[in-house]
């Protein structure tokens, strides 16, 4: 692991912070003791090395378990989910889309930042990303063009961060309504005693994002120097995917193909895991344990070979983490899109946690699950190229696509895309969208999914979502998901530090 610098990137936001009164104009000029001012060009390089931009939220704050307890795709066992545990009434009211997931404690002054967490973290990011895109290219050392790829680099992270936020605090983005849904704040300089944040809208927090992407696109390198750091191709291929999310199809392919072109040119490209030959005889996925599964790259943090940018976040059992997602399961609806020898299967186990009883009706858990990839991976990569080339009309080119992952995930005789899939450009979305719930279950990215086609019309008129929290084989309390809840409410805490800032519904 790369050595984390810290830089006063340990204060949050005025936004988030809880006693504005004990901020100094001066704050930033002092050096806190232990940490590194920034000064040189090699300063500000080490500060875009640290390991809180790709192990986000440290080894137990899980960035996307909050996306995992809110997934369709999930289901919960009440024997785990009424634990006692501190952290468990958050994770509770995330899996039942409660309203106050974020609850005052100690009004005005809240101090119960944990609840939090997760966002906390992510503007604390903010923080540093800001200083070394304000700073960077005035300071001392290194050459012009090193100082405008390090400059490009933290917007690109800017974008990714923002992206985080905006898919959890505002509402899904819909052209008719973006310019006056509210938005998440544009924070662009680092300064701790600025007070007073708008939350602006959606359209202008879509904006930032394309804009930051798009300057930062010619100054970034082909191939990075790591995999942790961003490249030309993931920011091409991070801007495609905002245009997916806008329901810009066009614009999102042509980033797409930039991005899959810029691969090739790569010394050292992303592949994909061949799951045929790695769960077979002598596949290094192997041992499959019955319980905690194969040997796989979930377990391992340091394993980038299907990763053009390297993002994880925490996700393993409960021990620390804010909102624990030990107790989801996968029901019979989603193991039922898994055709019978598709490897993925072998990620979730038929046990609970005392590795002996059987989870009751047949429903599964995800068992190898420590780390989840967030950065831009190569797998969604080319389902999000596969989904772009089916709504723009090239059926066959989403269908090569979708052939090469399946593939990679299933033994050769059932990877076929069927005939069904292949009729119009729908029912091949369609697919592909249960292809994405296949590849990335209990991972969070469902949640993701569930926003933005909330808005699209292939998918209107479709049952409200539900969870299901089984007492025992098919007995189970259920759970709807309302329009509202596609958004979390901004914590309490957040919105009383800022007077006229409006909360989501």
């Amino acid at each position: 692991m790369m050595k984390r610098y810290n830089y006063v990137t340990a204060a949050t936001f005025a936004l988030f912070a809880l006693v504005l009164g004990s901020c100094k104009k001066n704050f930033l000029e002092i050096v806190p003791k232990g940490n590194i001012v920034a000064v040189t060009y090699d300063d500000y390089n080490k500060l875009m090395n640290g390991s809180n931009f790709y192990m986000l939220g440290g080894g137990n704050v899980g960035i996307y378990t909050p996306a995992a307890l809110m997934g369709d795709e999930v289901s919960a066992e009440a024997y785990a989910y009424n634990l006692p545990r501190n952290a468990y009434p958050g994770a509770r009211s995330l899996f039942q889309w409660e309203a106050d997931v974020f609850t005052v404690v100690d009004q005005p002054n809240d101090r119960n930042s944990s609840r939090a967490q997760f966002m906390s973290f992510l503007l604390s990011n903010l923080y540093t990303i800001n200083k070394i895109i304000n700073e960077a290219t005035s300071s001392t050392g290194g050459t012009v063009q090193q100082k405008l790829q390090l400059k490009a680099e933290a917007m690109a992270q800017r974008a990714f961060t923002n992206f985080q936020l905006v898919n959890f605090f505002t509402k899904p983005y819909n052209a008719s309504s973006a310019a006056s849904d509210p938005g998440f704040p544009i924070i662009k300089d680092a300064d701790i005693t600025v007070a007073t944040f708008n939350r602006g809208t959606v359209q202008e927090s879509y904006d930032f994002m394309i804009s930051d992407l798009t300057q930062a696109i010619d100054n970034l390198p082909v191939q990075p120097a790591v995999q942790t750091r961003v490249s030309k191709g993931a920011a091409e291929a991070m801007l495609g995917k905002l245009y997916l999310f806008m329901g810009k199809y066009n614009d999102a392919l042509t980033m797409f193909n930039k991005a899959f072109a810029d691969m090739a040119a790569m010394k050292d490209a992303p592949t994909l895991y061949d799951y045929n030959v790695t769960m077979s005889s002598g596949g290094s996925f192997l041992p499959i344990d019955p319980y905690s599964g194969p040997n796989s790259p979930f377990t391992n943090a340091t394993d980038t070979k299907e990763s053009l940018w390297a993002v994880f976040t925490f996700a393993g059992t409960y021990s620390g983490n804010q909102f624990p997602t030990d107790f989801l399961t996968i029901p019979t609806k989603t193991i039922g899109l898994f055709s019978a020898n598709d490897w993925r299967l072998k990620f979730y186990t038929k046990l609970r946690s005392d590795k002996k009883t059987l989870i009751p009706g047949g429903r599964l858990q995800r068992s190898n699950l420590k780390f989840i990839r967030i950065g831009v991976e190569l797998p969604d990569l080319i389902l999000l190229k596969a989904e772009a080339e089916a709504r723009t009309g090239n059926i066959s080119g989403a269908v090569a696509d979708l052939t090469t992952l399946r593939t990679h995930r299933i033994p050769p005789a059932e990877a076929a895309v069927p005939a069904s899939a292949k009729t119009d450009n729908a029912a091949l979305v369609k697919f592909i969208i249960d292809e994405r719930t296949r590849e990335f279950a209990v991972e969070g990215h469902r949640w993701f999914d569930m926003r933005r086609l909330s808005t699209d019309p292939i998918f209107s008129g479709q049952p409200a979502a539900q969870h299901f929290l089984y007492t025992d084989a098919t007995q189970a309390t259920t759970y709807t998901l309302t329009p509202n809840r596609l958004t979390l409410r901004l914590p309490p805490s957040y919105v009383i530090q800022n007077p006229g800032m409006v909360n989501n519904p």
